[in-house]
């Protein structure tokens, strides 16, 4: 699978899930960086067939709405630390991208 993390998301995650072998690609990487619109977002992941991983509720309307991103990863953990993130996204992984 290929995935978009958000402004929101540390750049390291998308990292470890490149690990789990898929394509990731941080806002950070993007030309705007992490100021690009999410409008800009959305294209890409629809133009690319990317799910967008974000905290972003914001996302949730437009994919409910317009059906865009492509596809939608809203993460809902409350306040964690990026360590925290990431040890969760590494053990819950395997069940999302199925």
């Amino acid at each position: 699978m290929k995935f978009l993390l958000d402004a929101q998301l540390p750049a390291s995650l998308a990292i470890r899930l490149q690990s789990f072998g898929h394509e990731c690609l941080h806002t950070r990487g993007l030309p705007l960086g992490n100021r690009t619109p999410d409008s800009a977002i959305n294209d890409l992941s629809l133009r690319d067939r990317l799910v967008v991983v974000t905290k972003d509720a914001d996302f949730v309307n437009s994919f409910l709405l317009h059906k865009s991103p492509h596809k939608l990863l809203l993460i809902s953990a409350g306040n964690i630390s990026n360590a925290e993130l990431e040890a969760l996204m590494a053990r819950r992984f395997p069940e999302l991208v199925a």
